[in-house]
């Protein structure tokens, strides 16, 4: 068999449950919330199965096979509201659970923002998304992926010593939701990956660095090699490092990094943390908050994307939305809840934000580093050390330091510091290299200036 994922073919026959199975058992939960006398009422049910298999030195590490159920329901009574969750999905279960929402319903104090999604806001269309591509991945062809990727990343330089392993992983899952609106929506999907983490040693010190790949189909895959290789090059770069002297300078943050800066954006732009007063932007729809070059989308119907869905966790329909246009925030993301906490309307945006993609310049990662000239490149962040309350910014760090534009040695042990404001404000250039790995597809991103805190 060829270790190459690309040539795996897919598997059609994946035992899961059908749309028409999941409909029946919301159906059934829907229909005992009526009995129970619920004024409105939701449920919504969910079913994955997968692989896993890491190896290490060439042997096998571990071996898991996921299979997992689960119905969760909410229901209504007036301004009252109780959830209750379980994972038997027979009918005695769903009547029971149920009842147990329903006690809760009856108990709890009543808050006036509560319900569900306005029906007129329901999903009517359902695109192909081009998510399920089901792998025929058996064991012994995952194994040989796996030690396909950790030989490559041994095989980089003599100085790699140790290993953490290789993993490769396969999901397919189908999730559906409906409510007492009449709503019902299921969506189908595959999710797969390869990663790989080797440790370098020189003399006392010791680096550790990883690589991965993700996609919906397997054959969009790095191969199990490239990846493997990507990080024994990523340990063995890191040899050397030394903690630099404090000192104020540009930084360039790789699309994998660049995606959690993006990410604190839209933890201040979600509402949660707008109707708890917990975010800086609250109230700033309007204003020049990124560089004037900045734009920012939504976009849910990106074919095999990894944040595609036709609706959001309250069945209300996704849309392409601009969020930021030449650097002035457009808008929020809001579910219905916190919509009506702050006197808006949902934004279809239940559950998280469905594909942000930042627009790329014209300039790859080499050419920012160019034009950075001397500064520093984050190729790891540590810590927590963020506040979407106040947008400081403080997490530790380890990269390069960067002399001409070109790598001049590994840098470990830093702090990076700044503030969301300033940081978002200051952006010179963001680069072409879009990484389309996670739900935020973002590029490089080079920043003006912070403080790099080391010695």
């Amino acid at each position: 068999m060829s270790n190459d994922p690309a040539r795996i073919q897919p598997d059609n026959t994946a035992d899961l449950p059908a749309p028409d199975a999941l409909q029946a058992i919301l159906d059934a939960a829907l229909a005992h919330a009526r009995r129970a006398g619920a004024s409105a009422a939701e449920a919504a049910t969910d079913a994955g199965q997968g692989l896993s298999v890491r190896v290490r030195f060439g042997e096998v590490d571990a071996v898991e096979f996921q299979a997992d159920r689960e119905l969760a329901v909410t229901l209504y009574n007036g301004q009252r509201k109780g959830s209750a969750t379980t994972t038997d999905l027979r009918g005695e279960a769903i009547e029971k659970v149920v009842a147990q929402a329903w006690a809760i319903a009856s108990h709890t104090g009543e808050d006036r923002w509560a319900g569900l999604a306005p029906a007129e806001r329901m999903a009517t269309e359902m695109p192909d998304l081009d998510l399920h591509h089901p792998w025929s991945l058996d064991v012994d062809a995952a194994v040989a992926l796996a030690r396909d990727c950790e030989s490559a990343a041994l095989a980089v330089d003599e100085r790699i010593d140790n290993s953490e392993g290789a993993e490769v992983n396969s999901h397919d899952g189908i999730a559906a939701y409906a409510n007492s609106h009449g709503f019902f929506g299921a969506q189908r999907a595959t999710s797969h990956g390869l990663s790989c983490a080797v440790i370098a040693r020189q003399d006392e010190q010791m680096q550790r660095d990883h690589w991965y790949t993700v996609a919906r189909a397997a054959g969009d895959l790095d191969a199990a090699s490239a990846v493997g290789t990507r990080a024994g090059e990523r340990s063995v770069a890191r040899l050397g490092a030394v903690t630099p002297k404090t000192t104020r300078a540009p930084v360039l943050l790789p699309p994998e990094l660049a995606r959690s800066l993006f990410g604190h954006f839209l933890s201040a732009i979600s509402g949660a943390a707008l109707y708890r007063d917990a975010s800086f932007l609250k109230d700033r729809i309007g204003e020049q908050i990124f560089a004037p070059h900045i734009q920012l989308a939504q976009r849910p119907h990106l074919p095999r994307a990894m944040a595609s869905a036709a609706f959001d966790a309250e069945g209300v329909a996704t849309a392409e939305r601009d969020l930021v246009v030449d650097g002035v925030l457009q808008g929020y993301v809001l579910g219905s809840y916190s919509a009506r906490r702050l006197g808006l309307e949902s934004t279809g945006n239940a559950g998280g934000v469905f594909n942000l993609c930042v627009a790329p310049g014209d300039k790859d990662f080499q050419a920012l580093m160019r034009d950075m000239d001397t500064g520093f490149v984050a190729t790891e962040l540590m810590g927590h050390g963020v506040s979407t309350m106040t947008g400081d910014y403080s997490r530790g760090a380890a990269g390069f330091w960067v002399e001409n534009g070109q790598i001049a040695y590994p840098v470990e042990n830093v702090t990076i510091a700044s503030s969301l404001q300033a940081m978002f404000a200051n952006i010179v250039a963001v680069g072409s290299d879009v990484d389309t790995r996670s739900g935020i597809r973002a590029p490089s991103v080079l920043l003006d200036s912070m403080t790099v805190a080391g010695a």
